[in-house]
């Protein structure tokens, strides 16, 4: 078996790796046009921000690992050209020397990973303009902030690479503008979760222009900056550098040339065994369109994760094992100046585009039990079906133990489990890692609550600014100095301990809805109003979503 390998770093450099522990005869060609064949690029920004010292630990496996340890034929600076299908043949041009040879293969698997968005934005091309994609580019990057006349940058795209390199900017002691499109920065996330992270970043001394988008770059030479970035709204700003980080697409067209064929958004079409429309060549990574977990409908949601089981499942198939890849679930992470944020399976956002029925609660619970010192506190957002409870997904926020908690839901909803599942899992607890009842077991419980009917509630954007013409009440159930501190308008304060005593004072001719702080007294004011016959709901997420999601509706 002579299997070719198109592009390495996480697919390819895994698939090589298992191929070769699933036959030691088979001759396996790893073809790389940078000069390393296996990098970790989720690293980058933390080495450009000096968190990562040494640029040797952002190399997994050098080819000289590689070829000892594998015995693989690890081939760096060359570039696949073109892809013969009937001859079962690649072009190879060897970037160095530029000779051109051909390589035959009885297996290819393209690993050929995306590239970063490049819009003709005019400028963009400039030596202060730059990407972040592999080691070429943080070089550069990093050559820049370390030259010691950098004060200024400016990140175009607040996903993911664009708030990692803007925290490790800062880091570096530069002043750094981010400019996103979207009205929020971390697109995937909803917009009410990310709220008090752009208000950290702020705190952080990053400066965010949300809604708007680099229409420019120009080069110039002043006190100021070497780059001007011009924005749509008109706003010009002065820069050392820019960093351009607004997505990536396929490199696709290696194979869109051969004929194979490429879904809408430029991916590879790949079954469950990762092949192609060619049953001879197979397709893993960032370049591959897969299977969506959540819907099994095709999409594309590039990770270092899922490009490695990819890798690995390709390996196995051509070598006659059943693997097969159950889908991408788009679980993920990123660390914001000592915060976290986390997500798995669908968002809201999504659930709608989709037209999909859906249910949601919030919770606010600690990482670990309150009595115990240093808790702090998550929001955790539950997506779920509301006739099964099937979970659609879930995004946390917070400090401590955000990871922990969306691994666990990741894990659930990968099983099949339901939110009913959730109240019964069984999770460690030591006051210092957890609580008896643990967060993921109050999603569930808020979640099942809502599905029996034990715990009707609403949600802020269900409610007007104004109770108007008596179709509600708010209720706010916490204590006199809470609501001085700060309520919904209109609401009427009987905190919960003499709800039972004031109850006369609340009319029976239209809906309560209570709230408190978090939820969990606007839960008891709610059973207590449903036993009295009162037509009665919480306020998911309590007053503590208003304030988060920086929403009017207080005073």
């Amino acid at each position: 078996m002579k299997i070719v390998i198109v592009g390495a770093v996480a697919g390819g450099a895994s698939a090589a790796a298992r191929a070769r522990r699933l036959d030691e005869d088979a001759e396996i060609i790893l073809i790389e046009r940078g000069a390393e064949p296996s990098y970790a690029n989720c690293g980058l920004p933390y080495y450009v921000g000096g968190q990562i010292e040494s640029r040797d630990k952002l190399l997994v496996a050098p080819a000289a690992h590689l070829r000892q340890r594998h015995a693989l034929d690890v081939r760096t600076r060359q570039e696949v050209t073109a892809i013969d299908r009937t001859g079962k043949s690649v072009a190879v041009k060897n970037l160095e020397s530029g000779e051109v040879y051909d390589e035959t293969y009885d297996r290819l698997i393209v690993s050929t990973g995306a590239s970063p968005l490049r819009p003709p934005i005019p400028g963009i091309e400039g030596p202060n303009v730059l990407g972040l994609r592999d080691l070429a580019d943080v070089d550069r990057m990093h050559e820049h902030v370390t030259s010691g006349n950098c004060r200024r940058a400016v990140i175009v795209g607040a996903g993911f690479i664009g708030i990692e390199v803007a925290e490790n900017l800062v880091r570096r002691g530069i002043d750094v503008t981010v400019v996103e499109l979207a009205n929020q920065i971390l697109p995937p996330w909803d917009e009410e979760m990310v709220r008090p992270l752009e208000a950290h970043l702020r705190d952080q001394g990053v400066t965010l222009r949300l809604g708007d988008s680099a229409e420019a770059f120009a080069e110039c030479s002043t006190s100021d900056g070497k780059l001007t970035v011009k924005l749509k709204s008109g706003e010009e700003l002065r820069a050392d550098f820019a960093a351009v980080c607004i997505g990536v697409r396929p490199e696709s067209k290696l194979a869109l040339d051969a004929g194979i064929e490429c879904g809408p958004r430029g991916g590879i079409v790949t079954n469950d065994f990762l092949q192609t429309s060619d049953p001879n060549i197979y397709a893993v990574g960032d370049v591959a369109q897969v299977k969506d977990f959540v819907t099994s409908e095709p999409t594309q949601i590039p990770l270092a994760g899922p490009a490695n089981r990819q890798g690995r499942i390709a390996a196995d198939h051509i070598f006659g094992r059943n693997s097969r890849y159950r889908g991408t679930q788009g679980t993920a992470v990123v660390g914001i100046f000592g915060k976290t944020a986390a997500m798995t399976g669908h968002s809201e956002k999504l659930l709608r585009r989709d037209s999909r029925p859906y249910e949601k609660i919030y919770i606010h619970p600690n990482d670990h039990a309150g009595y115990y010192p240093g808790a702090t506190q998550m929001t955790l957002k539950l997506l779920f079906d509301p006739d099964v409870g099937r979970i659609w997904g879930a995004q946390a926020v917070g400090t401590n133990g955000v990871d922990k908690r969306i691994d666990v839901i990741a894990m659930a909803m990968h099983a099949g489990m339901t939110v009913y599942d959730l109240e019964e899992a069984e999770l460690c607890y030591a006051p210092q890692y957890g609580s008896a009842k643990d967060a993921v077991n109050m999603a569930g419980f808020v979640a099942s609550g809502l599905l029996r009917g034990d715990h009707p509630h609403v949600h802020l954007s269900e409610l007007t600014t104004e109770s108007e013409s008596g179709e509600h009440v708010l209720l706010d159930v916490r204590t006199e100095q809470e609501f001085a501190n700060g309520h919904l308008n209109n609401a009427q304060n009987i905190p919960l301990e003499a709800l039972r005593n004031r109850i006369s004072e609340l009319p029976k001719d239209c809906r309560i809805i209570s709230y408190c702080q978090v939820g969990q007294r606007g839960y008891m004011a709610t059973r207590l109003l449903q036993r009295k016959g009162f037509d009665a709901a919480n306020l998911s997420g309590g007053y503590q979503l208003v304030q988060k999601s920086g929403n009017l509706l207080n005073t």
